[in-house]
């Protein structure tokens, strides 16, 4: 008998107003997240900011990976 998929951790009740983050999401342009975070990159290691919100890049063209440093700005994303 298959299992049922596990619900959504939202759904599991009210979380405490200390343990919300926002994350908005940028037409073109970075993630925004809530800090502090951790953010945990795709080779294991783990990179953190103290700061009240970050910008994380999601073009891959910032020097300063994860962080956002606006590169996107400078340059057109391809495809």
């Amino acid at each position: 008998m298959p299992s049922e998929a596990p619900e959504p951790a939202a759904a599991a009740g009210p979380a405490a107003a200390g343990d919300v983050r926002r994350v908005t999401l940028q037409k073109e342009g970075p993630v925004l997240v809530e800090g502090p975070v951790e953010v945990r990159l795709a080779d294991g290691s783990v990179v953190t900011s103290d700061r009240f919100c970050v910008a994380l890049c999601m073009c891959r063209r910032s020097r300063r990976y994860p962080w956002c440093d606006t590169s996107h700005r400078r340059r057109k994303r391809d495809g």
